[in-house]
């Protein structure tokens, strides 16, 4: 569980670094899931659409889950044991006045805590289901080592219906978001399919899409990012010389700039043009005189002026003009 709380913690600061402050954590444990069915009576070939109607809780809610189980088939004394057990939850969220999404604090901890006291009641001595419960119970005490526990909130309506889960389930929220920002969880089987042993795995993966969505939706990318993705690009003078261009590139990056590089050898009017259309200030040019010099010739679009400096000047040319 040291790798679950490993990842959570990973994802949150890089979700914290690019300004996130109002996601929750979901977290549950496919072993968890398939003891709450069993204790309910559910019958094993009916758990995959229980699962699938469980994890549509977040926005069917308690009354839309219950119809999907009865069209699914599953009906009578089970579904009846499994509502009441999930209603029971929402009415605890309720109580508490639990904001689903939004800054951490400690009533997310509490809530926690009773979501666990209520999975050991009903999950009882099923054997995987009551060695989830543990599992869950050290991923929320193995954040607190990395300060994410109130980031985190157990539900045990996630079900991520990808069936190669075994064990813990993670799954990342923001507030007026539908879906998520990320997920993952542990699936220790998977691996192994292909290697034939056995071998431990874990992993998590970020919505790069979905987060540039709601980060470009939310305004919140720096004023000069968003006025500019780059403050210069770098030309490619002929096929020849594409190399060199590369190597410019990298090495202006590395001084700090944030570089755009022309994808192929192309007239330079067309690139001077793609250039301007982003709003790219400055363009590098390393045509055949200026690689003999050994030098680069900077363009400000702004101004139409041109100059050449010495290779190594570039960067800190660029920097200086910016100002």
């Amino acid at each position: 569980m040291v790798v679950e709380a490993e990842l959570i913690a990973a994802a949150s600061d890089a979700l914290v670094a690019l300004g996130f402050n109002d996601f929750v954590v979901r977290v549950n444990h496919r072993q968890v899931l398939a003891g709450l069915l069993d204790q309910a009576g559910v019958d094993l070939d009916k758990h995959a659409d229980a699962l699938i109607a469980l994890d549509k809780m977040d926005k069917a809610g308690v009354e839309g889950v219950a119809r999907e189980l009865n069209a699914r088939g599953i009906i009578g004394e089970a579904a009846v044991k499994l509502m009441r057990f999930f209603e029971g939850l929402a009415g605890v969220e309720r109580a508490a006045g639990f904001a689903d999404l939004g800054e951490p604090g400690t009533e997310r901890t509490a809530l926690n805590a009773d979501i666990l006291g209520r999975l050991v009641e009903f999950v009882g001595a099923h054997e995987s289901g009551s060695r989830g419960v543990d599992e869950l119970r050290q991923v929320l005490q193995f954040a607190k080592g990395s300060g994410v526990e109130q980031r985190i909130k157990l539900d045990p309506t996630l079900a991520r219906g990808l069936s190669y889960y075994t064990g813990s389930i993670i799954e990342i929220n923001v507030a007026d978001l539908a879906g998520s920002l990320g997920g993952g969880g542990r699936y220790d089987n998977l691996v192994g399919m292909f290697l034939g042993k056995d071998v431990p795995a874990c992993g998590f993966s970020l919505g790069l899409e979905r987060i540039i969505v709601v980060m470009s939706e939310r305004e919140m990318f720096p004023a000069e990012l968003v006025s500019s993705p780059a403050d210069v690009m770098v030309t490619v003078w002929n096929e020849d010389s594409v190399g060199e261009s590369l190597a410019l590139a990298t090495e202006l990056r590395s001084q700090g700039l944030r570089v755009d590089l022309y994808p192929e050898a192309d007239k330079m009017g067309k690139q001077f043009k793609y250039a301007s259309s982003r709003n790219i200030p400055f363009v590098a040019i390393v045509g055949d005189d200026e690689r003999a010099r050994g030098e680069v010739a900077i363009k400000d679009l702004r101004s139409g002026e041109q100059r050449s400096v010495k290779r190594g000047e570039v960067a800190s040319a660029i920097q200086n003009r910016e100002r």
